[in-house]
């Protein structure tokens, strides 16, 4: 294990400015969103979307890193460059998902598991040859009548603390990512609560590991409550509970967070980050790994269109630059953040 390395990449994925893309949706959750705007689902249409966001001009002064999945690593640019070499040419550091997504856990109603544990040495050592400099594997919690059970949640921590041994045995640095989902009707003190237990787990479990933590990073769930929950929480609000929760728990030694936008809209997910940055007072850096956030928008404008190609990079671009705003703590709204775009950036 190169821990100088480690913390190197690690540093680089949560850069002053920057967040990381999460295009690491599997080839059902992509269809499921294509289907949504029209878009036909085939390894090719996923592979020129995917190229499109990519290949963006400017992006890597605000995307650090790229998420990818699987079948996009193994795929080639138009010219026979491999996407992960695209990537790494324009200065943004590729990465992988390696779990193999979760199924219902037995003998626990409700709670999910997630697979990929077996083989995954040798897909690590497969994927550090293709490029590959850090991993992301996710664990999903639920909230609900009697849930989460501590078997339930020990397990699934207890998973992604031998998934970030593995990658680091590999010299590839690993984001954990324990979701709490949004599903639901709870608050946000409940939601605070199984945040800060599982947190609290997973980190007594990646030390027993002999997991180096400065070469980590931490990609969770911002505290607030459920979707169906009838009090809404404001930016402020979540920004306070996420920071004071996570200084409970989260080792300083961790270089950064970077926060999932699960259930968010893109414009909350923004509004969001943007709070809690502003609140400050946090150890680590606080960033984003944004996927729905990030391309809703893009897939609402492309729809599969190749004369749309030039507008829907405008418009990734531009929910790029708002987010890398909200991570400084600079972002003010939808309707005044584009006149800060035109002077700042």
């Amino acid at each position: 294990m190169d821990i100088s390395s480690l913390s190197s990449t690690a540093k680089s994925l949560v850069d002053k400015k920057k967040g990381v893309l999460a295009a690491d949706w599997s080839e059902g959750s992509a269809t499921k969103y294509f289907d949504k705007y029209g878009i036909r689902s085939t390894e090719e249409s996923r592979r020129q979307y995917r190229l499109m966001l990519f290949t963006t001009s400017g992006i890597e002064e605000f995307i650090s890193g790229v998420i990818l999945h699987d079948e996009t690593i193994r795929q080639l640019a138009d010219d026979g460059t491999p996407i992960a070499k695209v990537l790494s040419d324009r200065g943004i550091i590729p990465g992988i998902k390696v779990d193999k997504g979760t199924v219902d856990m037995a003998n626990f109603p409700g709670e999910k598991i997630t697979e990929g544990l077996d083989g995954l040495r040798d897909r690590l050592l497969e994927y550090a040859g293709m490029g590959a400099k850090f991993t992301k594997w996710r664990a999903v919690i639920s909230i609900g009548d009697g849930l989460p059970t501590k078997t339930a949640l020990e397990a699934n921590m207890h998973d992604l603390a031998r998934y970030a041994a593995l990658s680091q045995e590999v010299g590839l640095v690993p984001i954990v990512e324990p979701e709490v989902l949004l599903e639901g009707d709870y608050s946000i003190t409940e939601n605070r609560n199984v945040t800060e237990a599982g947190l609290k787990v997973l980190y007594e479990l990646l030390v027993d590991h002999r997991v180096f933590l400065e070469g980590t990073l931490l990609k969770p769930n911002m505290v607030q409550a459920g979707k169906e929950y009838s009090e809404r929480p404001k930016p402020e609000e979540i920004a306070k509970e996420t920071i004071s929760t996570f200084k409970e728990v989260v080792p300083k030694e961790v270089p950064g967070v970077v926060f999932l936008s699960g259930g968010q809209s893109p414009e909350e997910a923004t509004a969001n980050l943007n709070a809690i940055n502003k609140t400050g007072g946090a150890p680590w850096e606080l960033s984003f790994s944004y996927a729905r956030a990030l391309q809703q928008p893009v897939l609402e404008v492309w729809g599969g269109k190749p004369e749309k190609k030039d507008e829907a990079q405008e418009i990734f671009l531009k929910r790029a630059k708002l987010n890398s705003l909200a991570r400084q703590g600079l972002f003010k709204n939808e309707m005044e953040a584009q006149g800060v775009l035109n002077s700042k950036f």
